[in-house]
């Protein structure tokens, strides 16, 4: 979910600003995969229309292929290796720390889910591709969704994709406050707030610091932050890869070969990390040559799924069943290389904010009055974001189970997005064109993706109820 690294649509979005006062036609490419909440004015002699209204004029249509042609010449920039990079930068995030505690919770026969599921998602990817190469004018996936069931599809991956960076966000900030108390462990914190531990009041210190970021219209600070995040999930992995290496700890501990009855919340958890869905349309419209879609995302899967084997593997065999939810807590504490990745893990976090609050954000801007000022809105905009965010801090704090947390969003929501969703999308918009193979595949993957998605998200609600339970009774 979920959140799902938008370096270079951000940077693109930029040029765009940069470009509009001198081109004809005027508009806005979502980001994080969200429809165009921007609309596209385009200039007419007898009248001034909107790309959603119609014009009586003869060059109506005219206009509006030119505007997706200018879009499409200033976005289309990347080629096929940065796209790689990109793709891999969206997708390795925080299931990269919970891997090393599914596998160990799964078994080591789970990691054939592991695999299975990068093949499932990358078949899902190039399916959207195959989408948008349908119709130009689609950008995003809510268009997708649109285009595929009308309103109610959009509708539908509108609330979607809000669920996923909502709950991504909260994974998050439980994140940050579970490194930041690794971090500080043993520290005596004073501070005048009985009502907070000394973790808890360092993670709202860590958000207030990273609140500011909401207020950012400037995105080339934007695209710095999600630089920044890039390089963190980087260094966690590396990080760990030394520890294994340096032989700081042991790394003959037992896997077990198969736990059945925790299948369904590791399976969320799985999902999750290949939960960048919802951003594909922007990369696949950035890219120099969309017809090499597929190829990106075949490379970029496996990359990811080999990261995420690897990782999984190595943190088993490492701590066996004592692995924590969060590999870099179960690091030794003492070794300079524990407390790198885990400032890493507690930094990441606080890049994630803005990036995610971006789609709400533009739908924001957009419903406010067009005569409202500029400072006005920006106003509007941080308060909004403001409050979000201190919404997220409260239930991270309320509920800090982060594995169970992350499963419920990786079954609830990850799952549809993945899987679902794009299967159902595809069959809408190629239905009739595919043969008998490719329905049976695509109707499979969507029964199999609703099979994840019901067990998963009552095994990971029972398992989080249950800790909430024991923590409140204690």
């Amino acid at each position: 979910m979920m959140l799902k690294s938008l370096w270079k649509s951000l940077i693109s979005l930029q040029h765009k600003c940069v470009k509009k006062q001198k081109s004809e036609v005027d508009g806005s490419v979502s980001v994080h995969g969200e429809e165009d909440l921007v609309v596209l004015p385009v200039q007419c002699s007898n009248c001034r229309i909107e790309e959603t209204k119609q014009c009586n004029c003869d060059h109506t249509h005219v206009a509006e292929d030119a505007n997706v042609h200018a879009q499409r010449d200033v976005n289309s920039n990347s080629s096929f290796t940065h796209a790689v990079i990109n793709m891999v930068g969206m997708l390795v995030g925080l299931g990269q720390l919970s891997t090393p505690y599914a596998v160990v919770s799964g078994g080591w026969v789970s990691a054939f889910l592991l695999v299975g599921l990068g093949v499932m998602c990358a078949y899902s990817s190039h399916i959207l591709g195959t989408c948008l190469r349908k119709n130009p004018k689609l950008r995003s996936f809510v268009d997708i969704g649109k285009h595929a069931f009308g309103s109610k599809g959009r509708l539908v991956a509108a609330t979607i994709i809000y669920m996923e960076i909502f709950m991504s966000l909260v994974s998050y900030t439980i994140s940050l406050h579970d490194n930041l108390n690794t971090v500080f462990l043993g520290t005596n914190l004073k501070h005048h707030f009985p009502k907070f531990s000394s973790s808890q009041f360092l993670t709202v210190v860590a958000v207030l610091i990273a609140l500011p970021s909401l207020w950012i219209r400037d995105l080339s600070s934007i695209s710095f932050l999600s630089t920044l995040g890039i390089l963190m999930s980087l260094l966690i992995f590396l990080c760990v890869a030394a520890t294994a290496l340096l032989g700081h700890v042991r790394n003959n501990h037992a896997i077990p070969v198969l736990q059945l009855h925790n299948i369904p919340s590791v399976s969320g958890l799985y999902v999750f990390g290949y939960g960048g869905h919802i951003v594909f349309p922007e990369l696949y419209t950035s890219m120099k040559d969309p017809s090499k879609f597929t190829k990106v995302s075949i490379v970029s899967f496996a990359v990811v799924t080999a990261i995420y084997t690897t990782l999984g593997f190595m943190g088993a065999r490492m701590f066996g069943k004592d692995v924590k939810s969060q590999i870099t807590l179960s690091m030794p504490a003492e070794s300079i290389v524990t407390k790198v990745a885990l400032w890493a893990t507690v930094v990441a976090p606080m890049t994630k904010y803005a990036l995610e609050f971006i789609p709400l954000a533009i739908q924001l801007e957009h419903a406010l009055p067009s005569t409202m000022s500029g400072r006005n809105k920006m106003i509007i905009r941080g308060c909004v974001g403001s409050f979000s965010l201190l919404v997220i801090l409260t239930l991270a704090l309320s509920v800090p189970y982060f594995e169970h947390v992350l499963s419920l969003t990786g079954s609830l929501v990850s799952v549809a997005v993945c899987l679902i969703l794009p299967c159902s999308f595809y069959l809408k918009t190629c239905w009739g064109q595919i043969s008998n193979l490719v329905l049976l595949l695509n109707l499979s993957l969507i029964t199999f993706g609703f099979l994840l998605a019901l067990m998963g998200t009552i095994s990971s609600s029972k398992l989080l109820l249950k800790s909430f339970q024991l923590h409140h009774s204690s």
